[in-house]
């Protein structure tokens, strides 16, 4: 019994796991094929593995000691595709070791697959490679499946292909790592071939736009043209897709509602350069007609319709409509007269109603819900200024209107201050329709505000030198308290400059200031103190200290 005794081939696992198998000695009298017996596990052991942790293994299988199974049963069948499905072993071979009474005792064998030791580049420059590596994120030690090499084809072909090498070819090799058992190198070779660059942009049955016009909207997909020398004219499959609805924009200002592309096809004309051809279905122009409002109370609908300003017989344009709804940059748009108003839980849906030959009728139905106040007021990212040199610039205050114009004001105060990342700051409304209450969270992230000046020269004989560092988010109160200096203490939004000048022994000139912008913590008074002194042959010593505090005119 101590010998292995081979179990059950589960045939219709064969076409799913060519490597997985549970088999059986035919010549075992304890199992029958045609009659499955239950057997209680008595025991299970990991054979194969060097990384695995065994009871890892014994955890993914679903089997354990003392389950009773049956043999053959979907139980063995399940451990094995429990254990395939991790897509980390080459083989796995489910064995009985042996069988006392109704006890079976099993052991798990694993053939783990191999591990990165290293990989390098063939075909391109050392240049180029340090790039190409931090863009595939191969990490030493990684398990080398086959979804691991497709998905690395694939990344360094599509690196390539973004840049207008369409015929790059990229193949990967491994070989034995005799240093490190179970692991491997990966070769990448790749051929990238010549870059293709667009040779023409050809319309078809575009009757109403002119082929210039058309393609000056596509901001990626340039043709090869000596002009041309601002813009690349390398074809970029993603950005061709993505510049493709430029065209029916372009067509729908014009009133073309119904334009779009029927056909698109890129096609080589030389190894280098390519064609495309785009086929134009215009459909009619159309035009405003009839402008119904509906649901108005606030304001009337004469405000309304000027705001709007699309008069009967124009041109139909959606991108107008929507701008003059919606979000207009201006901010003379519906929207935000009543957001500014304090009607955040506002809506409005213009509705094409009728279209009759070329024209549309639109009724613009409008919600305009109740008032909203503001309820709470955070701040999340500031790690270095403190809330209060944020809050003294928030002009949306609890207790007060909604207001759309209030945020946009506050999100541009706070990018004047020059500590935190303009591209990176947001603000988070969260609005609870039942209260008619909104929170408001604004979103920041610091960013490197100080300054140091370092400038030399020569001249007349002598060295002529100066250093200033600026401390533009200063904190003087933090003086004196211990953990505050990080190199310095900051956060109150204070200014501390120190300067020197220096021509050798003969002149030296050291200079401070200091500026509290908000004096007394509740208006802009801002405060500023300097110290001068100079040095000479002459003149022993000189300093002077100017103390004054002005009123800032308020922001308007």
């Amino acid at each position: 019994m101590k010998k292995y005794i081979y179990i059950i081939i589960i045939t219709f696992l064969l076409p799913l796991f060519t490597h997985a198998q549970f088999s059986i000695n035919s010549g075992v009298d304890d199992i029958n094929y045609s009659s499955p017996k239950e057997y209680e596990i008595g025991g299970i052991t990991i054979s194969g593995t060097n990384y695995f942790n065994p009871s890892t293994i014994r955890s993914i299988s679903g089997l354990s000691v003392g389950e009773r199974i049956k043999v053959p049963g979907d139980k063995i069948t399940k451990a094995i595709k429990n254990l395939w499905g991790q897509k980390l072993f080459g083989n796995i071979t489910i064995l009985a070791t042996k069988i006392e009474g109704d006890k079976i005792f099993l052991d798990i064998n694993i053939e783990e697959l191999p591990r990165l030791s290293k990989f390098r580049f063939t075909g391109i420059r050392k240049g180029k490679q340090k790039d190409l590596r931090e863009e595939i994120e191969l990490v030493r030690g990684k398990v080398v499946t086959e979804n691991l090499l497709i998905n690395t084809k694939n990344k360094v072909r599509n690196i390539f292909v973004k840049k207008g090498f369409l015929d790059t070819d990229v193949n990967i090799t491994q070989k034995t790592d005799t240093s490190v058992a179970n692991n491997v190198i990966l070769t990448i070779d790749i051929k990238k071939g010549p870059r293709v660059k667009i040779k023409d942009i050809n319309f078809i049955s575009n009757n109403s736009i002119k082929p210039g016009k058309l393609r000056r909207s596509l901001s990626e997909t340039k043709r090869a043209r000596a002009y041309n020398i601002f813009s690349s004219s390398k074809y970029i499959p993603n950005n061709y897709e993505k510049d493709k609805p430029a065209i029916i924009e372009k067509y729908n200002e014009l009133g073309y509602r119904d334009a779009k592309i029927s056909s698109d096809t890129t096609y080589r004309i030389s190894d280098k350069r390519l064609n495309i051809d785009i086929t134009i279905e215009e459909g009619n122009q159309y035009y405003f007609r009839n402008i119904k409002w509906i649901g108005n109370t606030v304001h009337s609908t004469k405000v309304l319709s000027r705001i709007l300003d699309i008069k009967k017989g124009e041109i139909y344009n959606k991108t107008t409509l929507d701008s003059r709804l919606f979000m207009n940059q201006k901010g003379r748009d519906v929207s935000s007269l009543y957001l500014d108003d304090g009607y955040l839980f506002f809506q409005v849906n213009p509705v094409e109603v009728k279209i009759e030959n070329d024209s549309i009728d639109f009724e613009i139905r409008i919600y305009e819900g109740k008032q909203a106040r503001v309820n709470r007021v955070t701040i999340v990212g500031n790690d270095k200024t403190n809330d209060h040199v944020i809050r003294r610039e928030i002009k949306t205050l609890p207790g007060e209107l909604f207001s759309r114009s209030d945020i946009i004001r506050t999100q541009r105060e706070l990018m004047q201050l020059g500590y935190f990342n303009p591209e990176t700051m947001g603000v988070n409304p969260s609005p609870n329709q039942e209260d008619g209450t909104v929170d408001i969270e604004y979103v920041v992230e610091e960013k490197p505000s100080d300054q140091i000046e370092l400038s030399g020269g020569f001249g007349a004989g002598r060295v002529v030198g100066s250093l200033g560092v600026s401390f533009n988010n200063f904190s003087a109160r933090n003086l004196f308290k211990k953990g505050a200096w990080r190199p310095l203490p900051a956060g109150d939004g204070q200014r501390l400059s120190l300067r020197a000048q220096s021509t050798g022994v003969g002149f030296q000139s050291y200079s401070m200031s200091f500026t509290e912008p908000w004096l007394g913590g509740r208006k802009p008074n801002s405060l500023s103190l300097f110290s001068i002194s100079n040095l000479a042959k002459v003149v022993t010593y000189t300093g002077h200290l100017i103390l004054f505090a002005k009123k800032a005119r308020a922001p308007a």
